[in-house]
């Protein structure tokens, strides 16, 4: 009976959040457009968010030509390193990784903050006085995630590859000019298509996530710590299977 209770939930929960999700696309095209939530969004979300993603690039291009280095001294290929750090970044960890380092900043407040507002009921007051809840406050803060998350995913994968050159230059002794040639020849038109693109769902499913756990958020205080906790695991296992399901989609498209 609780395995049966459980799927329950479960189907409930897909069939709420799929609800919630197509009617903040359809207020998106609709009026009222509440724009100035939005830009306040795009500066919480996008500027704030800033710091920790160039710094999450950096340190990951730095790792990631230090190890490859060491890796390719064994084949006499050291100067390739711009290759690997490039690919990797633009195609893959770029994208993973500010997509995972939204889950975990902005995913956790959305649902924070939209959950301090279901437990004081400023969501029923809101509408009491006429005010959709999904427009005032959903479709901001989705629309902000959806938009900013390829703008800091750009920011990322630029400061990676500054960090592999960092490390090329001091660590591995390669010339700059190699290791940029090297960063260049090995991009293709549809790699940097993948890397702008795919952010895009990764950051809807961010939004979304964290903002259907808010607003099913219920129990006090000790209600708004466990919806913060389950918006940064949904919205962190979102983001890698949505890239599991996207990649193969763009390869199809873009190769």
């Amino acid at each position: 009976m609780a395995l049966e209770q459980r799927i329950k939930a479960a189907v409930l929960e897909v069939q709420e959040y799929t609800h919630l999700t197509w009617a903040t696309v359809r207020a998106v095209f609709s009026r009222p457009f509440y724009f100035r939530d939005v830009v306040e969004q795009f500066e919480t979300i996008g500027i704030g968010s800033l710091t920790v993603v160039l710094l999450t690039g950096f340190f990951t291009g730095a790792a990631l030509a230090l190890q490859s280095g060491m890796t390719l001294d064994q084949f006499g290929a050291r100067s390739l390193v711009g290759r690997l750090v490039s690919a990797s970044m633009i195609k893959e960890l770029g994208p993973v990784l500010t997509g995972l380092m939204l889950a975990g900043r902005v995913g956790s407040g959305i649902a924070a903050e939209l959950g301090s507002m279901m437990v004081t009921d400023q969501i029923n007051a809101l509408r009491a006085l006429g005010t959709d809840p999904v427009r005032k406050l959903v479709v901001p803060r989705v629309l902000a995630c959806f938009l900013m998350a390829p703008v800091l995913t750009v920011m990322s994968d630029a400061s990676g590859l500054i960090g592999g050159w960092v490390i090329a230059v001091v660590n591995l002794n390669i010339a700059s000019g190699i290791y940029w040639q090297s960063v260049t020849d090995a991009l293709y038109l549809g790699d940097a298509w993948m890397g702008i693109i795919k952010p895009f769902f990764l950051g809807l499913v961010i939004g979304t996530i964290g903002c259907h756990v808010g607003l099913r958020t219920r129990g006090g205080t000790q209600g708004v710590g466990r919806a913060t906790t389950n918006a940064v695991v949904a919205a962190s296992v979102g983001v890698i299977a949505v890239d599991f399901f996207v990649t193969p989609l763009l390869i199809e498209l873009l190769y």
